[in-house]
């Protein structure tokens, strides 16, 4: 009953579902009382006469450990649907560990933030057993603004979530580099925000990646001898402007190898050429 959960709780609510609530700080259960749900100290009172177990927790360990908690109470055939962004391996290992002892489980993480979860808008992903996913489409969905199913390959919803959550941890920590280039510079964070009213770097991202994809680096539209430069005037101006940037300079380390490899003319994407 994070601030997740407990919006997914409310949204319910607000369908007009009847919603049994548990937390480990039984608090943040108590709380949803006022808006409907039934709260329970106990995680096995919670499960005992559902028929659907919703998850949303913190990891690998955090689901295994409240699973096991709830398993001698949870009845023959019920479905458990986790939200929590867990690994790749501890989710296909769950799916086939619970479709054993009778249950079946679902791994259906999510690009929502509580505002979502309220709404019903975001994406949520699930991929697996095709006939499993078909049952609880219409659940799932309204809880959505999009269900993105990936097909039929356990796991491949965690690795698409912890894909897109290391796209997210990257972006932001390349806006506190542009945050702190900036100020460096006599430039206050409005200007940054000026920047990017009239250019959108996220519309390149697409193409980008397509760019990548084809491999063809020896047609440079921006050389990597060029691009290093560049970081090299970047982190320049912060230390000037005594400040430290901290994606940067990892990245201009990396340049660095791939231009002692020979590829200093070639287009500076090639940095990514390993990862395809």
């Amino acid at each position: 009953m994070g601030l997740l959960g407990s919006n997914f709780v409310k949204a319910m609510l607000q369908k007009g579902q009847q919603v049994n609530v548990w937390n480990r700080t039984f608090s943040k259960a108590k709380a949803l009382e006022k808006d409907g749900a039934k709260a329970f100290d106990d995680v096995k009172d919670a499960v005992k006469d559902a028929d659907t177990i919703h998850l949303t927790l913190k990891d690998d360990e955090s689901v295994n450990e409240v699973l096991a908690m709830a398993e001698s109470a949870l009845h023959h055939g019920a479905t458990i649907i986790d939200h929590t962004t867990t690994s790749k391996k501890g989710a296909i290992e769950r799916t086939k560990k619970w479709k054993e002892r009778g249950f079946t489980y679902l791994h259906a993480p999510v690009f929502m933030g509580p505002k979502n979860a309220l709404e019903g808008t975001g994406y949520m992903l699930v991929s697996g057993d095709q006939e499993v996913i078909a049952g609880v489409e219409t659940e799932l969905a309204a809880m959505t603004g999009k269900l993105v199913n990936l097909g039929p390959e356990e796991g491949k919803a965690a690795a698409i979530k912890l894909t897109g959550n290391l796209f997210l941890i990257t972006l932001t920590a390349g806006l506190s580099d542009t945050l702190t280039l900036a100020k460096a510079e006599g430039l206050n964070a409005e200007d940054v925000a000026d920047l990017f009213r009239f250019w959108n770097p996220g519309a390149m991202v697409p193409g980008r990646l397509r760019s990548i994809m084809a491999a063809n680096f020896s047609e440079p539209s921006w050389e990597l001898n060029m691009a290093r430069k560049d970081a090299g005037l970047m982190m320049l101006a912060a230390k000037e402007g005594n400040a430290e940037l901290s994606v940067v300079p990892a990245i201009a380390r990396f340049m660095d190898e791939w231009i002692n490899k020979g590829h200093g003319n070639d287009d500076w994407t090639v940095i990514a050429k390993d990862s395809i």
